[in-house]
């Protein structure tokens, strides 16, 4: 049967095209649950909203929003949403998968989903950017909530992005509902330790896997893409632990330093509007030459479709932390393998956002919160029993981690699957 939709024709290295790919691959290790493998293929629900607001001067604008619910077999939908010019909904249906993928692989009780709305907020007054907020979540509302679908923040949304997502799902229902999205401010049911969980994740699994590789963090070299909260702060924890931060690329641009960034400037420097760039400590170099530069370990943690075939030749890395969603494409996968070159996936490498997002959901249906040292605590046993376990298994197969990932994930996914039937 084919899994192709007719609302979206996917193309080899294209999201949706690469997640695909990603699941063929695990069929083999599937077993007698594999014949549930095309419910993997198809997302169970796509919602496509007009997200119609009345700008500052006047005028009626129209954004396009979505939101997929991937899979909930295992509970209810969790996935962030973003705001950005190009947000399709063939991306938004991968990253709602990736999602499905992740929280089984660190054995979280969710399902995967993901939104997402075409528009550029940087082009938005603080007003605008509330009423599209606002009018999205009113859209979506008849799929969300604390039992169905939970958002969080990705791409160029935050705790005041959820903020006014949680309040305006709370005044249609007519009760606050806290557990309707994480990643919430603290004052209103947020968790300590949300902000910097998906860098931290990076982290803890990055020294893992450099152990194992024999590769001391005292003095390697890390050249990371994406300086937002996830490569910001891996790159701070790799830092204290000893490492170099040779190169930093952002929107603004490449900045490389071979004896290593000073995080201390570069960092408040990268929030600026000059971005990374602006940092006086390094010299701008062109954006392609980040993909060679002398290091030790790459952290890609932008967007999707990142490492290329082309690119995955060039890197000197021997470790390759996934940071972002989807950053490296099929091809460039088989290359870095066949290259000795170890890559820790996405879905298993920045889980550590949606765990402590797990963690704010029971803490707000408890009301009872846990301090930062717990949360962390809690945070590193997760993501360390889960690589483990994903290490054995591609160990025990001779499969690469990601393939290893896939699995560990979808078996748990489709032994739900099986066990719960079809309906009716």
């Amino acid at each position: 049967m084919s899994s192709e939709l007719s609302y979206v024709q996917p193309t080899a290295n294209s999201p949706w095209g690469t997640y695909l790919s990603q699941v063929d691959r695990v069929v083999p290790y599937l077993g007698g649950l594999a014949r549930w493998v095309e419910t993997l293929k198809r997302p169970k629900r796509a919602l496509i909203v007009d997200v119609p607001i009345e700008m500052d001067d006047g005028s009626i604008a129209h954004f396009e929003g979505y939101r997929v619910q991937h899979n909930m077999s295992r509970g209810p939908g969790k996935g962030g949403v973003r705001f950005h010019p190009d947000v399709t909904l063939e991306e938004v249906m991968a990253l709602s998968a990736w999602m499905t993928v992740k929280t089984a692989a660190v054995n979280l009780p969710y399902g995967g989903a993901k939104g997402g709305i075409r528009v550029d907020p940087k082009k938005l007054s603080h007003k605008e950017l509330e009423k599209v907020t606002r009018r999205y979540t009113s859209e979506i509302g008849i799929i969300i909530g604390p039992h169905t679908d939970i958002p969080a923040p990705d791409v160029n949304t935050n705790a005041q992005i959820m903020a006014w997502m949680m309040d305006t799902y709370s005044m249609n229902v007519g009760g606050t509902a806290t557990g309707v999205v994480t990643g919430k401010p603290l004052h209103l049911g947020g968790s300590l330790g949300r902000v910097k969980a998906t860098g931290r994740g990076v982290f803890v699994t990055g020294r893992e896997a450099a152990r194992r590789l024999g590769l001391d963090l005292r003095g390697a070299r890390i050249a990371v893409q994406g300086f937002g909260n996830v490569g910001s702060v891996a790159a701070e924890l790799f830092a204290e632990a000893g490492a170099k931060i040779v190169a930093v690329q952002d929107h603004t641009g490449t900045i490389l330093n071979q004896n290593g960034l000073d995080l201390a400037g570069l960092v408040p420097a990268s929030r600026t509007a000059g971005g990374a760039v602006s940092f006086k400590g390094g010299d701008v170099v062109p954006n392609e030459q980040f993909w060679d530069v002398d290091c030790d370990i790459l952290i890609p943690a932008a967007l999707e479709g990142q490492i290329t075939a082309e690119r995955a030749q060039k890197t000197k890395a021997r470790l390759v932390l996934e940071g972002a969603n989807g950053p490296t494409v099929p091809t460039a996968d088989d290359i870095l393998a066949e290259r000795g070159v170890l890559v820790v996936p996405d879905v298993i490498c920045n889980a550590g956002g949606v765990t402590v997002s797990y963690f704010e959901w029971v803490q707000d249906f408890s009301s009872f919160f846990w301090d930062e040292d717990e949360i962390n605590v809690r945070l590193d046993r997760i993501m360390m029993n889960a690589l483990n376990n994903i290490w054995d298994t591609a160990d025990k197969h001779k499969i690469t981690l990601r393939t290893a990932t896939f699995a560990v994930a979808c078996e748990r996914i489709l032994m739900a699957r099986q066990e719960r039937g079809l309906y009716p």
